[in-house]
């Protein structure tokens, strides 16, 4: 063993760690994998076969595994876990190693993180990977964020793991410092509204229709074929075929209504927030997770609380497509949403985000490629600084043609108790996005009222008070 140096070197050899060194493995280089659980090593030593892979249960022979200057990747859940390992790694590392943090950390821990190993001449990069398990063996998409020099270094490795578009590389480099995690996140912000506007769709489909598992998996099929294209669509389908273990029941029917989080949604919601821009249907869906985990006190609100029933009497066809033309209303929505947070969070962190770049590495391998990213890759082409998706030509239309549906099904499912927050914010955002007026002028006088928090005149420049009447 003295005698191998490996190009690069994991940390974590779960799920996401061993498929990952897997795939590097495939394209030819030579890899070595770390974990202090020696059944993972044992592994992962097992699926080897012939490919250039050794493993380690102890870190110090780990790293003299590596070939010098190191490149050290660790895929372990974020926060302490992370500082931990770079604790243990800074003794037996040399200047110029690289440390890789493949994992959902928050951008602000990688930035300190950043800083912290540049004092000591180690260089550090922040790269999101998506793409689940199935991605990292076989081409997840990369967004890579750090020292451009130190992504040079990996970037041969990176680009032959990486999925492929179009035979282009799903990986780029994306900006200095936290870029690649913020991306990252922000990716995740959008996932979780994109699967709560599906999981609205079923709803409307399941107790609004009563549509059977097989009637639904024909039409999520189907839909996977159009517009609506992508990796969710594709998933969902798939999901409502698979049988339960007891005999003619379907899992889906079996699983409890309750969606857990790690966090990364609510992240972006709350940066969101920071730096002031609008994401409404990502905060509907974290908070519809969060309601969704009040399981007994929903079930005890049932039987207290009443409202319509839930059939809907509309005919199946034409109410299926307006709900397909609806969903897709929405995804145009969300995207749109997290593209300008990408574009003011570029300026605000001073990432200087390439928007073309971010939704063509978004195309493959990750879990929110849809076919709406290369009209989103064009949109970008036509015009760097488009402010939002929904102002662009061809996108703009593809959404005015849809309202009409998606106001229908609101009106619908409000009509029949089915909550949408989803599809309603959705709409919300692009009904304020377009007006040209908003009642925020009432709101400024309220603060003014009864805060002397000033307020701003459409007539004349300046900030004003006014010493309002007091009734």
């Amino acid at each position: 063993m003295e005698d191998i140096k490996c190009e690069i070197g994991m940390i974590g050899l779960g799920v996401m760690g061993r498929n990952l060194v897997l795939n590097f493995a495939d394209h030819g280089f030579s890899v070595a994998g770390f974990d202090k659980d020696k059944s993972k090593v044992d592994q992962l030593e097992k699926e080897a076969g012939n490919r250039k892979i050794f493993g380690s249960d102890v870190l110090l022979d780990f790293i003299n595994l590596l070939r010098i200057p190191r490149a050290v990747m660790m895929l372990v859940p974020a926060g302490p876990p992370v500082d931990s390992i770079i604790e243990e790694l800074i003794p037996i590392l040399n200047q110029n190693d690289l440390i890789i943090d493949g994992g959902n950390s928050h951008f602000t821990d990688t930035n300190k993180r950043l800083k912290e190993l540049s004092l000591k001449n180690i260089h550090f990069l922040g790269i999101g990977i998506s793409g689940g398990e199935n991605g990292a063996r076989f081409g997840p998409s990369f967004m890579s964020g750090g020292v451009e020099s130190a992504y040079e270094r990996i970037r041969p490795l990176l680009e032959a793991a990486s999925a492929k578009v179009n035979g282009e590389n799903c990986v780029t480099y994306l900006g200095s410092g936290s870029a690649g995690h913020y991306v990252k996140m922000v990716h995740n912000g959008i996932e979780y509204a994109l699967m709560q506007v599906i999981s609205e769709s079923y709803d409307l489909l399941k107790r609004g229709l009563g549509l059977n598992n097989d009637r639904l998996h024909k039409i999520y099929n189907e839909w996977n074929k159009k517009q609506l294209k992508s990796f969710l669509i594709e998933i969902s389908a798939e999901i409502f075929l698979q049988k339960d273990h007891e005999p003619g029941g379907f899992l889906i029917d079996k699983i409890l209504d309750e969606a857990k989080q790690k966090g990364t949604g609510k992240w972006t919601s709350q940066d969101a927030m920071e730096i002031q821009i609008p994401v409404p249907t990502i905060d509907a869906a974290v908070s519809m997770r969060d309601i969704s985990a009040y399981k007994s006190e929903r079930e005890q609100a049932s039987k207290i609380l009443y409202g319509p029933e839930y059939k809907i009497e509309e005919e199946n066809e034409p109410f299926i497509r307006q709900v397909e033309n609806s969903l897709y209303f929405a995804v145009i929505t969300i995207y749109a949403q997290g593209m300008a947070m990408l574009k003011t969070a570029s300026v605000e962190y001073k990432y200087n985000l390439n928007l073309k770049d971010i939704a063509k590495i978004w195309r493959g391998g990750c879990i929110i490629r849809a076919a709406v990213l290369e009209d989103i890759c064009s949109a970008f082409e036509k015009n760097p600084d488009l402010v939002n998706i929904l102002v662009d030509s061809f996108l703009s239309k593809e959404a005015l043609n849809r309202q009409d549906d998606l106001r229908a099904i609101i009106k619908t499912a409000v009509e029949c108790g089915i909550p949408v927050p989803g599809l309603a914010s959705s709409l919300a955002y692009f009904d304020s996005y377009r007006s040209g007026w908003l009642p925020a002028n009432l709101v400024q006088a309220q603060r003014d009222y009864f805060g002397a928090h000033t307020y701003e005149r459409i007539d004349e420049k300046g900030i004003f008070h006014t010493q309002w009447n007091h009734i």
